[in-house]
């Protein structure tokens, strides 16, 4: 384990919450825009009969009024039959679910990376949406809620790049959910893999009605720490993905060593709620050594909010090792950049914690 680097990070202690999201956001991913005026959820079809009628699923669009313009996109809602169905024989049938907001790749339910079934059998249910259904994944900023938050297509070096907008809608769908008497309400965790894992550290860390945030092989700008990485680099990530960051990021290419932050405060902003990393051994470009070094240096920031932080044993992670008894989590799977069933028997568990 290298300690020696862990000593030489920058500190985010003395700094509250507030302070760490400005300079993350004024830095690295961009200042979002405000929440909306309003949302409002149309539905526009309803299948009771979905995984042979143990669950519903309900096809939706949100509509959300920004104050320059209205700006929809479609969102799926799975829940078990039984959710918040009182009077049934056992007392828990009736009782709201869990739920998970996953931003996906794909519109397709179910997904290879995306065990639908499994997960609502497991009693949890699942706001889906697809990441290109809010914005395109590249350099034009003239197109979905781009196009209504920029509308010349133009932005100021602070204000966010695609990370950011997915993440704010990732927020509305949390509006959403609030709203939706079959979910548990204190128990909502968001998942997101590669550039969606950036995506869900992100909103997790802003969107305090978020319980617990899962970032699945996130590696740079997410879970993991630029500084002494073996894999992908600040200079390498924001040279092929500008478009993901605010333009104040492109300054830190190639000089992670002088960076005021690293992405442990990332990790510490979301504190006092639960944040898990998850890595997969084979995975060096996300550098799965890394996530867990940032993972050990939120602990402390955990601690002081009153958390048992990050719980693990003094070596470095071997592939089937979960560490999942404090507020900030992590596994280590065998094999590559992928989401898999396992990874999302890892989240089920540690949201039954």
């Amino acid at each position: 384990m290298n300690t020696e680097l862990l000593q030489k990070l920058p500190k985010p202690d003395g700094l509250d919450r507030t302070q760490l999201l400005n300079l993350l956001l004024s830095e690295e991913y961009g200042f979002l825009p405000p929440a909306p005026v309003s949302v409002t959820a149309g539905e526009e079809e309803e299948d009771r009969a979905f995984c042979a009628g143990k669950s519903v699923l309900k096809k939706l669009r949100l509509n959300c009024d920004t104050g320059n313009g209205t700006f929809s996109f479609p969102v799926t809602l799975m829940y078990p039959v039984h959710a918040g169905q009182p009077g049934k024989a056992e007392e828990k049938e009736g009782k709201p679910v869990p739920c998970f907001i996953y931003i996906s790749f794909t519109d397709r339910i179910p997904d290879l990376s995306f065990p639908a079934e499994e997960i609502l059998d497991n009693g949890f249910a699942v706001l889906h949406f697809c990441y290109q259904d809010v914005a395109s994944d590249d350099g034009d900023f003239a197109n979905g809620l781009a196009g209504v938050i920029y509308p010349d297509g133009n932005r100021e070096k602070t204000q966010c790049g695609k990370i950011g907008l997915w993440a704010w809608a990732a927020s509305r769908v949390m509006d959403y959910a609030v709203t939706v008497p079959q979910i548990d309400h204190e128990r909502v965790g968001i998942v997101g893999h590669s550039r969606l894992g950036k995506t869900a550290l992100l909103a997790g860390a802003l969107d305090e009605r978020i319980f617990c945030t899962f970032a699945n092989d996130s590696g740079c700008s997410g879970a993991a720490l630029a500084r002494g990485t073996k894999g992908e680099t600040v200079g390498e990530i924001y040279g092929k993905f500008p478009f993901w960051f605010c333009e104040n990021y492109g300054a830190w290419a190639e000089k992670e060593e002088a960076m005021p932050f690293d992405q442990h405060f990332l990790l510490a902003a979301i504190a006092p709620r639960r944040v898990y990393a998850a890595g997969a051994s084979e995975d060096i470009w996300a550098d799965p050594q890394s996530e867990y070094l940032s993972c050990i240096a939120a602990d402390g920031y955990h601690r002081a909010a009153g958390q048992p932080g990050f719980l693990h044993p003094d070596r470095d992670p071997v592939p089937g090792d979960c560490f999942a008894q404090g507020s900030i989590g992590y596994h280590l799977r065998a094999g590559t950049h992928y989401l898999s069933r396992q990874d999302w028997g890892y989240f089920m568990e540690y949201m039954r914690k």
